[in-house]
């Protein structure tokens, strides 16, 4: 009798450290995602301040600060040409040239201080970047208990059948570059059919690697 007593207890203890076992992998991954929210919300900010920096800032920069001030001229001549019409305001010619004179002398002061303003730029993007990856390294810890485990148990899988096990619940790009970290780490094998390795730059694409996702397997070597 003791011995049917104390092999229920112990069935009912293994179903109870199953039970701990499914919660605690839920709670991490729901802190994964609350991570990797944070990851995606400042890989979107890094992008949008090195396209500012390469239109701003870039190679052709000076065109670029050119033809904007040409636009104004243009826009302060329309709208001077406007109030003329409709409200019947003429100005002497002396303050026509005065205001465009003005214009320009601020357009020189903003040209001459482009060079601080572009180190301001790039210290932001410093900042982000240095997040982004601090942000990465905490996601990846987070991994080690609950997305490595079951990319491993599932192997070989593509990155499309990752996706589509967790529900969309994180980018391709974020489950890639999680994955990749155990690819450098000799983990995982990650087998390209048609992809070549540089053919994007993965760890800011999204879109592009839906058309990638299925050809993209990664295979455990544990």
């Amino acid at each position: 009798m003791s011995s049917v007593l104390n092999n229920d207890q112990l069935h009912a203890k293994d179903i109870n450290n199953d039970v701990d076992n499914s919660v605690t992998r839920v709670k991490l991954y729901e802190l994964l995602q609350e991570r990797e929210q944070c990851w995606w919300q400042t890989r979107q900010n890094l992008i949008n301040l090195k396209e500012r920096q390469m239109f701003w800032y870039g190679e052709n920069s000076l065109m670029m600060w050119l033809m904007w001030q040409l636009v104004s001229y243009v826009l302060v001549a329309m709208t001077l040409m406007l109030l003329s019409r409709f409200l019947d305001l003429s100005l002497p010619l002396w303050q026509y040239v005065g205001l465009f004179v003005i214009q320009t002398a601020i357009f020189v002061v903003i040209l001459m201080s482009k060079g601080r303003l572009g180190n301001k730029l790039q210290q932001k993007i410093d900042n982000d970047e240095l997040l982004r990856e601090q942000t990465l390294n905490e996601m990846a810890i987070l991994a080690e208990d609950c997305l490595y485990p079951d990319v491993h148990a599932k192997s070989p899988i593509s990155l499309e059948q990752m996706y589509e096990a967790l529900d969309g619940r994180f980018h391709l790009a974020s489950l890639q570059c999680l994955l990749q970290k155990e690819v450098d780490a000799g983990r995982l094998i990650l087998t390209q059919t048609q992809v070549e390795a540089e053919i994007l730059p993965l760890e800011l694409a999204d879109d592009e690697l839906k058309e990638h996702a299925r050809e993209m397997v990664y295979k455990s070597t544990l």
